[in-house]
């Protein structure tokens, strides 16, 4: 294992374009199983760039959580900050969230793994973007996604995974409760209502807590033999202390642990000093490989 380690612990379907700092952003299309899967296309000025793709976490969205201080999605930030490296990306929507096709309570892991091999397939395509330079950026569930695309296509020329599920039954134990898993293991096309900390509710059926013991990340990941990114926060509320280490222990091939002192949301509640240093840390671990 090639180990670096950073350590603190202080038919594609146009639909509208936008354009910032050189660069535009169009809504896309694309199915996955007769369903349609929404994304936003970030592509920079000048010729097809390698491009990123960013899966979001449980019960999220292709911006994700607004950052406060900026008024945008995590991701919808993270896609600025590519483009200004001169990085194409593509957010999507899985299917049940944003304004892709189908209800939440339908969601599976497979599903998802499913819409994320789409969107390599899409962008391999694309005649906006190179489509052989791609790497993945996953958070949280999108992070235990990013390891079975990355595993199962051998795609992505390099991979992140940011405070990633890499264990669902300890994860969504802790999230969800012990006693709401096993409940959910027995309703079967009834949704099961998920009281969660921040204050909302989500609705599942058995069939995501069936995978909650049959997905297994680490393994997903021991399948990619790309150069793997890992970002875990010791002060993470969700993922367990150690995930990311299991992570690296488990790929073979060249590697950062990105380890500080930050929450599941990269202390955005703060400000943005963590979330930039993340950015471009992934930034400058991509570089060399997307420049191939």
């Amino acid at each position: 294992m090639i180990k670096h380690f950073s350590l603190a612990l202080a038919s594609a379907v146009l639909l509208t374009s936008a354009a910032f700092a050189d660069a535009t952003e169009t809504t896309v299309t694309y199915t996955v199983d007769g369903a349609k899967v929404v994304g936003t296309l970030s592509v920079p000025e000048g010729a097809p760039a390698p491009v990123v793709l960013l899966l979001h976490g449980f019960g999220g969205s292709r911006d994700e959580l607004e950052i406060p201080s900026v008024g945008k999605g995590i991701f919808a930030y993270t896609a600025e900050k590519l483009a200004d490296a001169g990085y194409a990306s593509l957010r999507i929507d899985f299917r049940g969230g944003g304004d892709s096709d189908g209800k939440f309570e339908d969601t599976t892991y497979s599903a998802q793994i499913a819409d994320g091999l789409g969107a390599i397939d899409f962008l391999k395509a694309d005649a906006n973007v190179d489509g052989s330079k791609i790497a993945v950026i996953g958070w949280s569930q999108g992070g235990l996604v990013a390891s079975a695309v990355s595993g199962r296509s051998g795609v992505p020329v390099a991979t992140a995974l940011w405070a990633a599920v890499g264990e669902p039954e300890v994860t969504f134990s802790n999230l969800l409760g012990a006693d709401k898993i096993a409940a959910g293991r027995t309703t079967g096309d009834t949704p099961l209502e998920l009281p969660l900390p921040w204050g909302f509710s989500l609705y599942l059926k058995q069939a995501y807590f069936d995978e909650i013991a049959t997905t297994k990340p680490l393994e997903e990941i021991a399948a990619f033999k790309g150069p793997l990114f890992v970002a875990e926060g010791t002060n993470d509320e969700v993922i367990a202390l150690g995930t990311g280490e299991k992570f690296i222990a488990a790929h073979e091939g060249p590697e950062e642990l990105f380890i500080r002192p930050m929450d599941h949301s990269f202390n955005v509640f703060t400000d943005t000093a963590t979330l930039d240093e993340l950015v471009a840390s992934t930034i400058a671990f991509f570089k060399p490989y997307l420049a191939e």
